[in-house]
């Protein structure tokens, strides 16, 4: 069983994640103001202190907490802290994402370092921003200077600020959304006084208006975390810390593609080459924004190389590259440029249409921009003006690319580095088709009829823009299983589904292929003509598309509005309508670039 602290946005993404499991949980807030959308969650409102914590603990069976809570939450935070030391169980610090800290900005340890700080330099004007809570904090100061506090239009804010004896006239009230652009035009305060909050706090949009007109930003950092918490930051670091702390509460553990691994091991080998420090974990960003940390090893360190390891993890997906090793070795050249290099047990490409160079290795566009992104930010950070080298390896990469469909595709000698997400869901048929059903029964539950469904995170990126209106909970992956995500929406009556689907998947479909998944059927390049046929294209085009490796190449060929397109998506809605009877079923065929790059622009229909 898991407590929940939370009452904050970090928190409702912590809901979202445990919804997941079907699981009943514990979810604690100081007040009841927070709503949650959740059919597994048991509600707890008011505080408890440490002795409270562990009395609820063990009468519920709880074996995990986890502290989604504020980040200024100390009491909380403490009490969290001696409750798990009693019991013996693991807390994960769900942490908000912080902006770096601008080196303009006045920050400070504690209040009383911003009280002697603001009395030093004769600050005359104060806008805090720090809350109705915060104004004893202040006394020494507000006591003898002008000062103001935005606070919350709540009932509470003026008895408690008349209970601190803070002049009322000097409150201003803050409605969510609203901007102090406005306030500061008013009052004109020398300075702002606010808390190191994070991006979920607004942070950002608290200090630009003064930034703008050039007022003085005072910030109090954050307390650190006690270093017994496990500190994960978004979804996925999330899910992979409570997998490996509470194992069997989700069906099926997630795992890393090839291209996170790479990422972790190329980040880790720069860092150790240029500092000297030797790491065992290495954070690192998704393509989704979010941070994740993989383990890593130190391989080798030699006069300007370094060498590190990551070993493939692919949770309870039956990939063939799981418990392989990811090696990335780093070294400076002469030139300005990051350069991939080959290496052995990993692909080198050989023929067109893949998005890469002919004899690059078979980095795909994704995990490279992942690598590039770390590796420039800390090229920059360390002023670091050579080139950088990344080779990547894999021992036995070569024998285990035989087994994949990689020769086919004109990749040779090794595997290919992957992912477009950076995780890898399990992918287990009975259990990833149980999964969309649980999504689709999450859905219907709370009043979704309408859903959105695409094969993974590349595609709903782009879908989501057109749908920005509807919950998460609307958007729900098939992987490769549409008939049954189809058949399962239909028994739990969706009455309108949109699908977002690739052209490698389209032309599958439209043949009638309703699993999609390349281990049980491929491209027919015979069908594809068919249709050519039928929608008029010319004959110079057939012979085209017997030379193409990937469908995506079709782009390529043909116009986007070409009715080549529409009879495309027009197939694929007859194979569907057997299955999806009952309601409406809306196709969007999303284009591709060469690189692989989805275009927002076009979407058919």
């Amino acid at each position: 069983m898991i407590l929940v602290f939370g009452g904050t946005t970090e928190g409702r993404k912590v809901v979202q994640l445990l919804d997941g499991a079907g699981k009943k949980y514990y979810y604690s807030t100081k007040g009841d103001r927070q709503r949650l959308e959740s059919n597994y969650v048991e509600r707890l409102s008011g505080g408890m202190d440490a002795a409270g914590i562990v009395a609820f603990c063990r009468e519920k069976g709880v074996g995990l907490l986890v502290d989604a809570a504020h980040p200024f939450a100390v009491q909380l935070r403490e009490n969290i802290k001696q409750a798990a030391v009693e019991l013996g169980v693991p807390v994960i610090r769900y942490e908000r994402t912080y902006p770096a800290r601008d080196t303009a900005f006045i920050w400070c340890e504690s209040w009383e370092e911003i009280v002697d700080y603001l009395c030093e330099q004769n600050i005359r004007n104060l806008l805090a921003l720090t809350g109705v809570q915060t104004i004893p904090r202040l006394k020494s100061y507000w006591c003898r200077h002008n000062c103001w506090f935005r606070v919350l239009d709540r009932e509470q804010s003026l008895p408690l600020a008349e209970k601190y004896g803070f002049p009322r006239e000097k409150l201003l009230y803050y409605e969510e959304g609203e901007g102090i652009e406005k306030l500061i035009e008013r009052i004109r305060p020398d300075a702002i006084v606010t808390k190191e909050s994070g991006t979920s706090g607004y942070f950002e949009e608290k200090v630009k208006a003064a930034v703008e007109k050039r007022i003085l930003v005072i910030v109090l950092k954050r307390p650190p975390v006690p270093e017994a918490f496990y500190t994960v930051r978004g979804e996925n670091g999330f899910r992979h810390q409570l997998e490996r702390l509470l194992p069997g509460f989700f069906p099926l553990r997630t795992g890393y593609t090839t291209g996170s691994c790479a990422c972790a091991a190329a980040k880790a080998a720069f860092i150790t080459l240029v500092s000297g420090t030797v790491l065992r974990n290495c954070r690192f960003v998704l393509p989704c924004g979010k941070e994740m940390e993989l383990p890593v090893g130190l391989v080798s360190r030699e006069e300007g190389r370094v060498t590190y390891s990551v070993v493939k993890d692919a949770g309870d997906d039956p990939d063939i590259t799981n418990g392989c090793e990811i090696r990335a070795t780093v070294n400076f050249n002469t030139t300005h440029e990051l350069r991939f290099l080959p290496g052995e047990g990993v692909g080198v490409v050989t023929l067109p249409g893949l998005g890469l160079e002919i004899g690059a290795p078979a980095i795909n566009p994704v995990p490279r921009r992942m690598m590039e992104e770390e590796l420039r930010k800390l090229q920059s950070f360390y002023k670091i003006s050579q080139g950088i080298d990344i080779m990547l390896t894999v021992p036995g990469g070569k024998e285990l690319a035989l087994k994949t469909f990689n020769p086919k595709l004109g990749i040779e000698g090794g595997i290919s580095i992957i992912g477009t997400s950076g995780v890898v869901k399990p992918f287990s048929a009975e259990a990833f088709v149980a999964t969309i059903r649980k999504e689709i029964q999450v859905a219907g539950a709370l009043g979704c009829k309408h859903i959105v469904i695409n094969s993974g995170a590349k595609s709903e990126r782009i879908v989501r823009e057109r749908f920005s209106e509807l919950s998460p909970q609307a958007f729900v992956h098939y992987g490769n299983y549409i008939g049954e995500t189809l058949k399962i929406a239909e028994e739990e009556g969706i009455s309108r589904i949109t699908m977002g689907i690739m052209i490698g998947k389209a032309v599958k479909l439209a043949e009638g292929h309703q699993d999609t998944h390349s281990r049980h059927v491929l491209m027919n390049r015979d069908f594809i003509v068919t249709l050519m046929q039928e929608s008029g294209v010319e004959e110079t085009v057939w012979e085209k598309v017997k030379q193409i490796t990937l469908a995506r190449e079709l782009w390529s060929l043909l116009p986007q509005n070409h009715p080549f397109f529409e009879l495309l998506v027009r197939k694929c809605q007859e194979v569907c309508a057997p299955v999806f009877k009952n309601g409406s079923l809306e196709i969007i065929l999303i284009p591709e670039t060469s690189e692989g790059l989805l275009s927002p622009d076009f979407l058919f229909p």
